[in-house]
């Protein structure tokens, strides 16, 4: 039988190893070329693994919930003409095969729902003495001890461990509605949240600005703009134009802090937070200055709608000097970004509320949007993370500006 093995991709030197989520098909089952077998999944995306060729699934190495790392074999496959009918003989081997093969044991199931016609009184003598007088001390429920299903055996340090555990569970259990485990998404995003937390001077700094402009050029543009780009124009377009500009003229918010050494950046890689139902990822614009407002809003548009269905891909989240993230779509007022490492510095945009405001002496109903800008102090002084922001502010108000920088 000529043999394939379904490998894991080459994995990018951020991610280090993934995690086997499902396999969409069972061993014995037909495989088309470029159908998706298996997926797995990364801190940062979710990746789905194609069929090199037609053929049967042969051996699953991996099943899921077991982590893998670059060109690791998850399983192999028999390459076969499928659109020959295959024989019966062939189908009725690789049945048995299916039929036959034993899979790792969930680690929540226990040894008696692996073995039911076993009793486990009957098994008592498993246990050693001093662990008989332990279960009687400690007045330990004999029923839920597990056992080592390789060879009967029950360890006294897996008793108390097991005892805990159950005692826990059954005075906590009424105020539980269900457990499950983290994704590696979220596992990555905790882990990334305190290692900023702990490894970062961290500060934010407030400011707000006057949407009024912005609004009016939205409002009298959007409909031809629309019309012959078939995108609508939408506020991070404005924000993503603002940031370069600013960072042309603060390039320590274009760098990062490497041990001892500061790297500044000759491009403008702008990271922008995108919601998913896995959580929150960073896609780049890669060279946003080169960018047209057009071809900004087209992006993030085609990052929204592939984060959505999951498939965004590795190479699109690597990288990035600088983010945006827009909690005002979600209703939020006001908020302290955390920086996306190794990254110094992140703007946050929020909702837009009519607030009184005083202009030139009188006061008057204004669209407000506060902005937020954490950045790390090891690299960035209060006076440059101020200035930034307000001229981030300055050109939102101001829209003309950029055509002349100022």
């Amino acid at each position: 039988m000529n043999k394939i093995n379904i490998l894991v991709p080459d994995l990018p030197e951020s991610v280090n190893d993934g995690v086997i989520a499902v396999w969409h098909k069972k061993i014995g089952e037909k495989i088309y070329y470029n159908e998706n077998i298996v997926d797995i999944e990364t801190d940062k995306v979710m990746l789905e693994i194609s069929s090199p060729c037609d053929g049967i699934l042969n051996n699953i190495f991996k099943n899921s919930g077991e982590t893998v790392k670059s060109n690791e074999i998850l399983g192999d496959l028999v390459k076969l003409n499928i659109k020959k009918e295959i024989s019966n003989d062939i189908k009725s081997s690789f049945k048995k095969k299916a039929d036959g093969i034993t899979l790792p044991c969930d680690k929540k199931s226990d040894f008696f729902s692996e073995n039911k016609n076993v009793n486990f009184k009957k098994n008592i003598n498993n246990f050693t003495p001093s662990m008989r007088r332990l279960i009687r001390l400690k007045n330990i429920n004999e029923n839920l001890i597990k056992f080592d299903k390789s060879n009967f055996i029950v360890h006294e340090k897996e008793i108390i461990k097991d005892d805990k555990k159950n005692k826990f569970r059954e005075q906590n259990n009424e105020n539980i509605q269900k457990r499950v485990k983290m994704t590696q998404l979220r596992q990555k995003i905790s882990e990334r949240l305190l290692e900023t937390k702990n490894n970062t001077a961290m500060l934010t700094t407030f400011n707000e600005v006057n949407m009024q402009s912005i609004m009016f050029l939205r409002k009298k543009y959007s409909k031809s703009f629309e019309k012959k780009y078939k995108i609508r124009l939408g506020f991070m377009s404005f924000f993503v134009k603002a940031v370069v500009e600013a960072l042309k003229n603060f390039p320590e918010i274009n760098a990062s802090i490497d041990q001892k050494d500061i790297i500044y950046y000759k491009n403008f890689d702008i990271s922008i937070a995108v919601s998913t139902p896995r959580g929150l990822i960073t896609p780049v614009l890669r060279n946003a200055d080169n960018m047209s407002m057009v071809e900004i809003e087209k992006k993030i548009k085609e990052f929204s709608i592939k984060g959505a269905e999951n498939k965004i891909q590795l190479k699109e989240l690597i990288g990035g000097n600088f983010t945006i993230t827009n909690g005002g779509v979600f209703g939020s007022l006001m908020s302290t970004p955390i920086i996306n490492p190794p990254q110094t510095a992140i703007l946050a945009m929020h909702a837009i509320k009519d607030r009184p405001m005083a202009i030139d002496g009188e006061v008057k109903i204004m669209p407000m949007m506060y902005l937020s800008l954490s950045y790390d102090h090891r690299l960035i002084d209060g006076k440059e993370s101020v200035s930034f922001l307000v001229m981030i502010k300055n050109i939102l108000e101001d829209f003309n500006r950029i055509l002349i920088s100022v």
